[in-house]
């Protein structure tokens, strides 16, 4: 990666860490993918029970690999054949794993969901939620996470999984209503009220979508 680009991510990721803690959450900075999957680590105790949603970013810096090799509880709710069953696990797991569609310079995190359980969980029911977030993903302000996860993340998760929505036919949100839209909730989560609760993991690197 350009070095401009590395100093200029270093230099944001303060800020935006600064915004974290000014929001009961934590932050940290790590440079590369390989950094970020061992500041994951320490935040998971290893016996925890861990699950997450669907979080590109966490397979990308090897971390969802690793707590299914390790020694952790790890709840896969690809591999079970109850995935209600799985979901429903999360929001009593020590550990949940996940990522944001965007988020803000001041530490505001952004989420659209289809199904809910991943917003579900991130608002409450795990006592700790990780996020692993590219750099690709912090925008100004809330008006332009917002766009973000609307123009960007939801049109390329709508090509991902097959679904029939204008945004994966035109690439920009249509703000429709269509039977397969993934646009069912948003969450903003601008505070937490449980200190210690929140950890957010910001990559010097482009992560996710």
């Amino acid at each position: 990666m350009n070095e401009n680009i590395v100093k200029r991510n270093g230099l944001l990721a303060k800020t935006v860490i600064k915004g974290l803690e000014s929001r009961n959450m934590s932050g940290y900075y790590a440079e590369t993918a390989e950094d970020a999957l061992k500041q994951a680590l320490e935040l998971i105790p290893k016996g925890s029970s861990v699950t997450m949603g669907g979080c590109m970013s966490a397979h990308e810096i090897g971390l969802v690999d690793t707590l299914k090799k390790g020694e952790y509880d790890f709840i896969d709710r690809d591999a079970e054949e109850d995935k209600r069953a799985a979901m429903l696990k999360a929001y009593d797991a020590d550990v949940y794993i996940a990522s944001a569609n965007a988020m803000t310079e001041d530490g505001v995190l952004v989420n659209i969901d289809g199904n809910s359980n991943r917003v579900s969980a991130i608002a409450q029911g795990p006592k700790k939620v990780v996020f692993i977030v590219g750099m690709n993903k912090v925008c100004s302000d809330l008006d332009g996470a917002m766009k973000r996860a609307r123009n960007v993340a939801a049109p390329i998760n709508a090509q991902r999984f097959g679904l029939n929505t204008p945004c994966s036919k035109t690439g920009a949100c249509m703000d429709c209503k269509s039977p397969d839209t993934i646009c069912c909730q948003f969450l903003i989560t601008r505070f937490s009220r449980h200190a210690g609760r929140i950890h957010v993991i910001l990559v010097g690197e482009s992560l996710g979508f």
